[in-house]
């Protein structure tokens, strides 16, 4: 009997040509209001999918492509507290950052000439992939942002934008997210596959991620999502099928709903731990006075504790905060595979129904002037209140028509809608799922192709084995 993942490698020497699509936040759940991608896995196989502490998306996506831990591949999170540059970042671009064989190294060293299109995985810039896109703005000298991408070689951009239009930036994340940056990034795909051919391509659909975070799972508005994502992706899934790849769907984590804000940095400068400095009027963390900070990354925050003289303090200042379940120590890092120099020398992990906030100010009148933007590099941890504008502000949408009518008009504008009260978030990520239905999913188009379950660190190897060269 012939073994499901050894596909003939196409029969005529190639490897079988896969489609991977990360649907991110997609769990068995959901997949209950996803027609279509339910019939993929009927015909084919499916699995649970393990996933990675932290389960968030640059950690996951450098698991699945390394088949290595966070300790190992060195990315701890979204973002993490960079020590030799006094920093905190997030959402950097440039795959240097992840350590470790990737999936298209080891598939060239079996077939010289294996081709790779990456679509909106992280970490795009930089790697040694065929083709390219990624979200990329321009910033103009005078301070204005505008929507653009990144891409390789350089001349698919206008090949892209012209068919296209220009990358939706500020539907791909902020108050204005939603699916139209996803349908952008299938309708790119399905160009991409039909006249460049890759032998693998790997494909972000961000879509889920947007209301389940605003509303929670279970809402009727975040099933809506979901069915409106799975009828997007019918056009890609017929092309893949006439094309005869094999298509693989995960995910990364799964939403599930919270209630409670944990404001971790707050707690830590009540302490006397963490310190700011202060510039017309605004307070600024001050990562390298501070001894001790938080990066906040959904439900995950790494703690960063400048002298080990410090720890003890730093853990009575967090040790019964309501909202945190554990704090991990070197032991505790280690066993889930965390104990990388990048990570915090403590990481706290939130309760179930609780989240953590990057807030370090006691004043909302204190605020930088980045917390009502949509500012995903400057703010020192990861803000989802992005998503919503201020419902409190009588005048929000006069104000954000206003600098609307100034960017139209080829002028600097802020667009400072986003509120500082983070109440209405009502889903998050970060811990490992509590059960199956709440956790991340595989699907695959080759039937009989999964096993019981899948771990995050086997999916690199499992494609291997798809495209017939395992």
């Amino acid at each position: 009997m012939t073994d499901p993942l050894q596909t003939d490698a196409g029969r005529d020497g190639r490897p079988t040509p896969l489609l991977v699509l990360d649907v991110v936040g997609l769990t068995p759940r959901l997949l209950d209001h996803m027609p279509h991608l339910k019939q993929l896995a009927q015909a084919g196989s499916r699995a649970p999918l393990g996933t990675v502490l932290p389960a968030v998306t640059c950690a996951a996506q450098s698991t699945f492509l390394t088949g290595t831990h966070p300790a190992e591949h060195g990315i701890v999170g979204n973002g993490w507290y960079f020590r030799e540059l006094g920093d905190v970042l997030l959402w950097r671009q440039h795959n240097g950052l992840v350590a470790g064989d990737k999936l298209w190294d080891a598939a060239r060293r079996a077939h010289p000439g294996y081709t790779v299109a990456n679509i909106c995985w992280w970490y795009a810039m930089g790697a040694d992939t065929d083709f390219t896109v990624t979200p990329r703005p321009v910033y103009y000298a005078d301070g204005r942002k505008e929507p653009d991408c990144y891409t390789r070689p350089p001349a698919l951009h206008d090949e892209l934008t012209g068919k296209l239009g220009t990358f939706p930036l500020f539907h791909f994340w902020g108050p204005g997210a939603d699916l139209v940056s996803s349908q952008w990034i299938i309708d790119a795909t399905r160009h991409i596959m039909a006249t460049r051919h890759p032998d693998l391509t790997l494909t972000y659909l961000p879509h889920l991620d947007y209301d389940l975070q605003r509303y929670g799972p279970h809402d009727a508005r975040s099933l809506k999502a979901a069915a409106d994502l799975d009828a997007a992706l019918a056009p890609l899934l017929d092309d893949a099928r006439a094309q005869q790849r094999t298509v693989v769907v995960l995910s990364e984590y799964g939403i599930t709903p919270v209630t409670r804000p944990v404001d971790i940095n707050r707690a830590l400068r009540r302490a006397g731990l963490l310190e700011v400095h202060t510039q017309d009027g605004m307070e600024y963390l001050d990562p390298m006075a501070s001894r001790a900070f938080a990066v906040a990354d959904h439900q995950i925050a790494h703690v960063y504790v400048r002298r080990p003289e410090d720890l003890d303090a730093t853990r009575a200042a967090l040790t019964g905060l309501p909202g945190i379940e554990q704090l991990l120590d070197d032991e505790g890092k280690k066993a889930h595979h965390l104990d990388h120099p990048r990570a915090g020398e403590l990481v706290a992990v939130a309760e179930p129904d609780a989240w953590f906030t990057y807030y370090y100010w006691l004043d909302d009148r204190r605020a930088p002037d980045f917390a009502q933007l949509v500012e995903i590099h400057r703010k020192p941890g990861y803000d989802p209140v992005e998503l919503f504008m201020d419902p409190h502000d009588p005048y929000v949408k006069v104000k954000a028509a206003g600098a609307l009518a100034r960017k139209k008009l080829g002028m600097r504008y802020r667009m400072a809608v986003v509120p500082l009260d983070p109440a209405p978030i009502r889903g998050s990520h970060g811990r490992l799922p509590a059960g199956d239905d709440d956790g991340p999913l595989l699907l695959c188009s080759t039937p009989h192709a999964l096993g019981d379950r899948v771990a995050a660190t086997e999916v690199k190897q499992l494609l291997l084995q798809l495209a017939g060269i395992g």
